[in-house]
């Protein structure tokens, strides 16, 4: 016997988002493959333009008189024949997932998007928009006041001694300073963003608001550690004011909040347990 193709139309998809799995595997590979190839695209964008980008990057080295020791310019030195195409590469894939980092943004938003209540995917919109600005201001800051930590570091040199820094050692430098500079102004974010999930309240933070404050100072002094207090303070001035901003944004949305039956409890207070009442039988009562 045929078997007879049932007709009709296809079933619609679900409104809630849901698919199977295989579904998943599928579309979570095909946006890992988009992002690659804009990966890709940014890393060639990276290897046409990473001759004025290295020269933006050793500025800061540049600036320091260890610089000069060895030949009177500022060089920078490399070991091995392949080395010096690897480190192009990196400066280039550096150059290349910054370039690239809206297109494979984008590839994770709209993979996680589905799942999402209407809620959440506008916080996360708002997170995105304020992540990618923030994580800017404190990589160009690290850039700002590179000089003065490596001044200060190399200042620890011995008399006698030439400092022969290589390349690649300078880059992860340079990306360590802009990665820790970068997720450090995240930290408001993220306190915002515990706050909103309840895990966080504004009350905690507010009652360690001084240690805090204290801490920012204690990091900023060990990042900059040249003892300068102009270079402390354009750490740790920013970091305060993003972090005393975080706090009023989860005071101002706590106060719009309808306080619960049970909010003057405190975290480790029980809260009463209070029998329902009982409904009373109309044929005794009568």
């Amino acid at each position: 016997m045929a078997l007879l193709k049932r007709s009709g139309p296809k079933p619609d998809a679900d409104p809630e988002g849901r698919m199977p799995l295989m579904e998943h595997l599928r579309e979570l590979r095909n946006r890992v493959l988009v992002a690659l190839a804009a990966v890709v695209v940014g890393l060639i964008i990276g290897w046409i333009v990473s001759g004025p980008v290295w020269e933006v990057l050793k500025e800061p080295y540049c600036s320091t008189g260890a610089s000069r020791q060895l030949t009177g310019e500022c060089s920078l030195t490399f070991t091995g024949i392949f080395s010096s195409f690897f480190i192009t590469l990196k400066v280039s894939l550096m150059v290349g997932l910054v370039v690239s980092s809206p297109a494979w943004l984008y590839q994770i938003w709209a993979f996680v998007t589905p799942a999402l209540y209407r809620t959440e995917k506008r916080y996360t919109m708002a997170f995105l928009g304020l992540a990618i600005p923030l994580f800017a201001l404190g990589a160009a800051l690290a850039y700002f006041i590179m000089d003065t930590s490596l001044a200060f570091l190399l200042s620890f040199s011995l008399e006698g001694t030439v400092a022969t820094i290589a390349i690649d050692d300078y880059l992860d430098y340079v990306l360590i300073m802009v990665l820790i500079f970068g997720v450090s102004f995240e930290l408001p974010l993220l306190l915002v963003f515990l706050n909103i999930i309840g895990v966080l309240p504004r009350e905690t933070v507010s009652k360690h608001r001084r240690l805090i404050i204290f801490l920012m100072f204690v990091f900023g002094a060990v990042v900059t550690p040249g003892g300068e207090p102009i270079a402390m303070m354009a750490l740790a001035a920013p970091m305060i004011i993003l972090f005393l901003a975080a706090e009023l944004i989860m005071y101002l949305r706590e106060k719009r909040q309808p306080q619960s039956e049970f909010g003057d409890l405190s975290d480790d207070e029980a809260s009463p347990l209070e029998e329902p009442p009982l409904e009373e039988d109309s044929d005794t009562t009568r």
